[in-house]
């Protein structure tokens, strides 16, 4: 019988190459799913534009029932971020890049929610007459927050960390239709041609519109953080940070005359 070698206790160097392909395998399909949850969300806004401006009940309901394939997305796509983070120990870009990827799929999963609240508000409006100008102005509103949030995926897609800050610019156009549209509905009702409950519900879709747009620039502050580590409410935790503090003892390099919101 050949003798028994002792263990030293030393472990044969292991080649991690395989287990890394496959890695960074999985961050590609994370990535790509990110991508095809967007564009679900994207093709629900001309869709439920449309509705509301059609006023046809079962496209509505439609609308309404997909949301549940979004919703089934965007929890395996979080839950697929926690794994890899979990299993994988990410550090550096790749940890920014994964935990970007989880708030980014709330912001779209979001987004398509608040089509959902157009479809219904719709319904409950249904039949009720709505002026030229009003509905000029809520077409204007779904092909700017389309236009916003497709934008905002692109700078994921691209990692362009200028694109995501540029967003929050692009959206003054949304702001500005959403202050239109208010201005629209008192024009109207002093005029007799839209009721209150019709006048309300067309103000509360005017929001869900706006508040996708800004979805959208979380999701390029977002792409930001993924690619630069930096964020806007990195300068108000500064701020905070030094308002108390002697001139001259400043931390991080903040100014303390930068104002909130610069």
């Amino acid at each position: 019988m050949a003798p028994i070698e002792p263990d030293h206790g030393i472990a044969e160097p292991v080649d991690d190459s395989e287990h890394r392909v496959v890695y960074h395998r999985e961050l590609d399909e994370l990535a790509a799913g990110v991508l095809r949850l967007g564009a679900m969300a994207c093709e629900t806004i001309p869709q439920g534009t449309e509705v509301l401006l059609g006023g046809n009940l079962s496209d509505a309901q439609a609308i309404i029932d997909a949301d549940d394939e979004i919703d089934a997305l965007s929890v395996e796509l979080e839950e697929k971020c926690y794994s890899i983070i979990a299993l994988q120990g990410p550090m550096a870009g790749e940890l920014r890049r994964l935990i970007a990827i989880a708030k980014l799929v709330a912001e779209i999963e979001r987004s398509a929610d608040l089509m959902v609240n157009v479809c219904k508000a719709a319904r409950r409006m249904f039949g009720a007459p709505l002026t030229p100008r009003i509905r000029g102005v809520l077409a204007s509103m779904g092909k700017e927050s389309n236009k916003l949030l497709r934008l905002s995926l692109d700078a994921f897609a691209d990692e362009n960390a200028s694109l995501g800050l540029a967003l929050a610019d692009i959206d003054d156009e949304l702001d500005q239709l959403n202050r239109d549209i208010v201005e629209a509905i008192f024009e109207a009702h002093a005029a007799g041609q839209i009721d209150l409950k019709a006048a309300v519900q067309v103000a509360l879709i005017a929001r869900y519109y706006e508040r996708i747009g800004d979805h959208a620039v979380n999701i390029g502050e977002r792409v930001n953080y993924m690619v630069t580590g930096w964020m806007p409410e990195h300068d108000s935790v500064l701020r905070a940070k030094n308002r108390d503090r002697p001139p001259g003892e400043s931390v991080g390099g903040a100014s303390p005359d930068v104002e909130p919101g610069d």
